[in-house]
């Protein structure tokens, strides 16, 4: 079944299980504040990255990836100016099938995406791999000084790691974006596993330092 869901493009991909900090100051997105507050439990709305276009003006979205992940708002904290300050987590993906502009903010019919359980046998090696692969990964930023990340304690389930991993590496918005797409944790973790092994052999090799992350500022700019 689809369901009508607002929406809210980023320049970033956001995850199942991961905390999205954001700061509201355009008008269309008060409003779109107000009427989930307004409305029942669970407050939601759909986080989607833009392929093309840039994240303020909706005349500047050209193009949308297929794939989001639905925020639920966890915190909620209303300026004298109207603006809000957000903590929202990512719930459930979802595939867009519809697009409205028809209101002042994007609108979309979705598709909700099963999440399998992880349970599998082959999705615990998987899992121990990646981790493995990870911690080499985290270490090879630290060797050079360009994060330092403390995660004390990956979980051990394959689709929770599985998340936590594709939204901490620092990597390109379409390689987290396929990785957000992929049908199932098994497939996500191997992808991984790929990733962190060919950006583990580049910062070990390569002397030119990748651009700045700046996935992890205080709050998205919309």
């Amino acid at each position: 079944m689809s369901e009508r869901l607002r929406l809210f493009p980023l320049g970033t991909v956001l995850f199942p299980g991961m905390v999205l900090p954001l700061h509201i100051f355009e008008d269309r997105y008060r409003q779109m504040v107000h009427e989930l507050l307004d409305g029942p439990e669970p407050r939601r709305f759909g986080v989607i990255a833009i392929r093309k276009g840039r994240e303020t003006g909706i005349e500047g979205v050209s193009s949308l990836y297929e794939v989001g992940c639905t925020a639920t708002l966890r915190q909620t904290e209303e300026h004298d100016d109207g603006r809000f300050d957000l903590i929202t987590v990512g719930t459930q993906r979802f595939r867009l099938t519809v697009l409205d502009e028809s209101r002042p903010y994007l609108q979309g019919d979705v598709e909700f995406l099963p999440e399998d359980d992880g349970n599998s046998a082959a999705a615990g090696r998987a899992a121990s791999l990646v981790a493995a692969a990870f911690g080499d990964y985290l270490e090879a930023l630290a060797a050079r000084s360009l994060a330092q990340i403390t995660i004390p304690d990956l979980p051990g389930e394959p689709v929770l790691l599985s998340y936590l991993v594709a939204a901490t590496m620092i990597v390109d918005l379409p390689d987290q974006q396929a990785l957000l797409a992929e049908p199932d944790s098994l497939s996500r973790l191997a992808a991984e596993r790929a990733l962190l092994q060919r950006e583990t052999t580049m910062l070990r090799t390569l002397t030119a330092r990748p651009a700045p992350d700046l996935r992890y500022a205080p709050y998205s700019p919309n």
